[in-house]
């Protein structure tokens, strides 16, 4: 039987246990042994080996090896669990996470991709780091996505005359795609769920500013001190082989006016409480979530609709990053559930260990320890439900977390937002920016050789910032 056959007769196995979706119970973490995080840490695997080890096969059936660690987590889980549970699992999956996840990603990258930046840009290193300054401001008004996507054509055009140009990209992901979504709500979908919590909207910003201004003040700082080493390296820089318009201007510009329209269906999806659902096989859908999700539909086709097709032409976009994203992102929403579910059991669950480490011996939780437990856990899982998990952990009350207990909320909220950078799955963006980058030419670092960059840079400023701020 090939993978399709078992992808039919899965779908078909679990159509005929619909009417058993909506009694399924809720996932009980404590009932799970470590052993169902094994396609998780397969897909992670995947993800950073195939690509060196077998790199032709990977470009052309990742989709494929992401479908097989899905199935090899439904089908035992089925026969174990029975198929009302798995459905309700994988319906639970693709309804409340993974649709309006790539819905939102979709309406970002197409209205991103239908603004075209004009102007002979010069990746000189000054010019570089403003570009990033730029980013990181904008990321926390129009999201790390957003802006990332907005950001990264520009200077990708800016620096294609230059032999040296993947370290530009990473930096580009530690400072646009995460650090600079750390100050509102709009930033970081983690800081979005605190904020449907009840922690003001400000809230962050007011707490977390000095950190977020120390990391990307320093990672500015040392991205401008290598990419110096390597202008002067390289030499005079030759003539920019695809010189653009030297008169500065924005193409597509109707995309502006959408992507704000974007940032307001997702801040309306948050205060907008009409308290009627649909009960989609078991899963509560909110009527807010239907209409947020089809308005970005609608924005989505409007930007396809609007777009001048030479300001497309120019940015080169096209949809290849979009379904590597999508592809992979299906087999890590789903083979995440177990995981997720597991640290939600807290001390009950295979992951108590883990949860025993944020707590001190009198009880009271350990700032430094939640910032390192929440970043560590959200550079390789989905850092929104990482977040809620301690958030939660952390007694979940926003008022007490607000005042008493403000450090650990601010240790979780700059633990889930910062270490998203440590690897290229912590953060939806980070992979996008990969892809965007590889598909125009860009020889990005491997899984593993980002993460040497990654844990040489990033995890000593995170060790500095634990003794200045979360001790």
């Amino acid at each position: 039987m090939n993978l399709s056959k078992s992808a039919r007769w899965l779908v078909a196995a679990l159509l005929s246990a619909t009417p058993m979706l909506s009694q399924a119970a809720e996932l009980d973490g404590a009932a799970l042994s470590v052993w169902w995080g094994v396609p998780f840490a397969g897909i992670l695997l995947s993800i950073a080996l195939c690509p060196l080890l077998m790199p032709g096969v990977w470009h052309h059936h990742y989709g494929k090896i992401a479908a097989g660690w899905a199935l090899a987590f439904l089908l035992p889980f089925a026969a174990v669990f029975g198929p009302g549970m798995a459905g309700a699992g994988l319906v639970h999956a693709l309804a409340a996470e993974y649709i309006p996840f790539i819905v939102l990603l979709t309406a970002l990258y197409t209205v991103a991709g239908g603004i075209y930046i004009r102007g002979n840009f010069h990746g000189s290193p000054g010019f570089n780091v403003l570009l990033m300054l730029i980013g990181a401001v904008l990321a926390s008004f129009m999201g790390t996505t957003g802006a990332s996507m907005l950001m990264v054509r520009p200077l990708i055009r800016a620096n294609d005359n230059r032999r040296h140009t993947a370290h530009v990209l990473v930096f580009f992901i530690f400072i646009v795609s995460n650090a600079g979504g750390s100050l509102t709500p709009l930033g970081d979908p983690p800081l979005f769920l605190g904020f449907l919590k009840g922690v003001d909207f400000f809230w962050t910003a007011s707490h977390i500013f000095p950190e977020t201004l120390c990391l990307i003040g320093a990672l500015l700082a040392i991205f401008f001190a290598i990419d110096t080493w390597y202008y002067r390296r390289e030499g005079v820089t030759r003539a920019d082989p695809t010189p653009d318009d030297h008169t500065f201007g924005i193409e597509g510009g109707v995309n502006g006016l959408l992507l704000l329209a974007v940032i307001g269906l997702v801040l309306m999806s948050g205060t907008w409480k009409p308290g009627i659902t649909f009960d989609i096989a078991g899963t509560a859908v909110g009527l807010e979530q239907l209409v947020r999700d089809g308005a970005l539909v609608v924005v989505t086709l409007l930007s396809l609709k609007l777009t001048p097709p030479d300001a497309r032409e120019k940015n080169q976009f096209n949809w290849a990053p979009m379904q590597e994203v999508g592809k992979l992102f299906a087999g890590i929403f789903l083979t995440i559930t177990p995981v997720l579910a597991m640290l939600k059991a807290g001390m009950d669950g295979a992951f108590a260990p883990v949860v025993a480490l944020v707590t001190g011996p009198d009880g009271q939780p350990i700032p430094a320890m939640y910032f390192w437990a929440s970043g560590l856990l959200s550079s390789f899982l989905d850092n929104a439900p990482t977040y809620l998990v301690f958030f939660n952990l952390a007694g979940g009350d926003p008022q007490v977390l607000m005042t008493t207990l403000a450090p650990v909320l601010a240790a979780v909220s700059a633990g889930s937002v910062f270490m998203g950078a440590n690897s290229y799955i912590g953060n939806a963006p980070n992979l996008m920016v990969k892809a965007i980058a590889e598909d125009r030419g860009v020889k990005m670092p491997s899984f593993f050789g980002y993460m040497a960059w990654s844990f040489g840079i990033l995890v000593p400023l995170f060790v500095a910032m634990t003794f200045l701020w979360f001790r």
